[in-house]
């Protein structure tokens, strides 16, 4: 079951249609949890007062990008919570006493490949390569090599399954500041709507100069468990590729034998 949305050819559309989803449930609780005009809804929704936009908000638009970078996160969890699984599907043999020639390789690349979903994954993947490589060129140099350069594709592959996280940390900061900067201008003009400035209420404005700043508060908090989780979850990943790579060390090409 863990592997079922990490093996689908869609599995990045299922999960932001369900980062979608959480976030307008999300959305919807907060608005009937708080009520308008409360410091809460203020802060978390822009609820405060009609506008244009009434009852959408920046806020909004925020927790669906929120939302939906943390279906994002959960998507790489599961991925790398499927790579460390491989760690205990015993490939390779463990004892100290094993050595392996080329004839008795077939029998652990056919054990491979008999799960082809699971080809997918970094270990497998790695023991395969190696296996092809020391049965045609019969090189544990070779082989070894071959580990090392795979070990840093692999590392790069990993890297770039983050750009969409890297994007979406950016972008709700980034909303944010559009936030407040509409919010200034509301405020501004409604302060140009009074010829007299004496007429100005004070308490007025100020309360709209302060829900300016609120989206860019909520945005930063965003950002910031987004950053907090992502560094986690990839350092996560990054660590199982490692143990895959001791483990085909340790396990293959230490055991490598050409008579």
């Amino acid at each position: 079951m863990l592997g079922n949305l990490i093996y689908s050819n869609y599995a990045r559309l299922y999960s932001l249609l369900i980062g979608v989803v959480i976030s307008v449930m999300f959305i919807g609780g907060l608005h009937i949890l708080f009520a308008k005009n409360s410091v809460p809804a203020t802060i978390l929704l822009d609820y405060h007062r009609d506008s244009l936009l009434h009852p959408f908000s920046i806020q909004h638009l925020m927790w669906i990008i929120f939302f939906i970078g943390l279906s994002e996160l959960w998507l790489r969890y599961l991925q790398g919570s499927l790579e460390n699984h491989q760690l205990h599907r015993h490939y390779l043999p463990e004892d100290e006493k094993t050595v392996l020639q080329a004839q008795d390789l077939g029998s652990i690349y056919k054990y491979i490949r008999t799960s082809e979903r699971d080809s997918i994954l970094f270990l497998p993947r790695l023991i395969q390569r190696i296996v092809l490589q020391f049965q045609t060129t019969q090189s544990v140099s070779q082989a070894n090599t071959l580990l090392n350069s795979s070990l840093d594709l692999y590392m790069h592959e990993i890297d770039l399954r983050y750009n969409m996280l890297r994007y979406i940390v950016w972008l709700i900061p980034t909303l944010g500041f559009i936030g407040t900067v509409v919010g200034i201008a509301d405020a501004l003009h409604y302060a140009g709507a009074f010829p007299n400035p004496e007429q100005l209420p004070l308490s007025d404005l100020t309360a709209r100069l302060s829900v300016a700043f609120y989206t860019t508060l909520l945005a930063l908090l965003q950002a910031a468990v987004l950053v907090f989780c992502l560094h986690i979850i990839q350092a996560r990943e990054e660590m199982a590729l490692n143990k895959s790579g001791q483990y085909c060390l340790d396990n293959l090409i230490n055991r490598l034998y050409c008579p």
